[in-house]
């Protein structure tokens, strides 16, 4: 895990006077993060929330059930990406994708979050009622090799066009130093930076 980019969690929760929410999100990757497990129960507590992707992993209705309970001993949120079923079922809140709306959000329990490539997708996902929004690749990532990242200058000017109200969180290539060059920033999320 970065310890660096823990530090800057920290730092932004410390500034923000314990505002609740996570600053540092862990999203889950088959290829990359084999025992996602494992990863939440490292995760700061309090600090953090868990976005569950891995739609094609076998049981993963049983690795939400684990996710969760980890995530409840830790304080820290969980959100499952694109199905209200199994969020319900666990207790967590949803993660949408580019924004759009799911069927059977209401009464969910947990935040509601979204990725987004662009500034279209940053709308939608406001208007389908997401708090943050994680805009990617901020950076070149391992996750989409050769696709090339947005840069620090095209990440700020897409995120200042963000509706009012929502945190704009940064995903793609982000670890402890790379976190640092997006100014502003109140919210990061990372595979490999925050594996065990």
């Amino acid at each position: 895990m970065d310890s660096k980019l823990v530090g800057w969690a920290r730092a932004v929760k410390r500034r923000l006077h314990g505002k609740r929410g996570p600053v540092l999100w862990l999203f889950t990757d088959t290829a990359r993060l084999p025992d996602p497990v494992a990863a939440a129960a490292c995760l700061p507590r309090g600090l953090c929330g868990v976005v569950l992707r891995d739609d094609t992993r076998p049981g993963r209705a049983i690795l939400a059930a684990a996710l969760a309970r980890v995530c409840r001993a830790r304080g820290n949120a969980l959100v499952v990406a694109g199905d209200t079923r199994l969020a319900r079922a666990v207790g967590a809140g949803v993660h949408l994708r580019a924004g759009r709306r799911l069927h059977g959000m209401r009464g969910l329990r947990g935040p509601v979050t979204s990725s987004a490539h662009g500034a279209v997708e940053l709308r939608r996902a406001a208007g389908a009622g997401a708090g943050v929004a994680f805009l990617s690749p901020a950076f070149v990532t391992a996750s989409h090799p050769g696709a090339p990242g947005l840069g620090t200058a095209r990440w700020a000017a897409l995120a200042r066009r963000a509706p009012a109200g929502m945190v704009v969180g940064a995903l793609g290539g982000i670890d402890g130093a790379s976190v640092r060059r997006l100014p502003g920033l109140r919210c990061a999320a990372a595979i490999g930076a925050l594996a065990p």
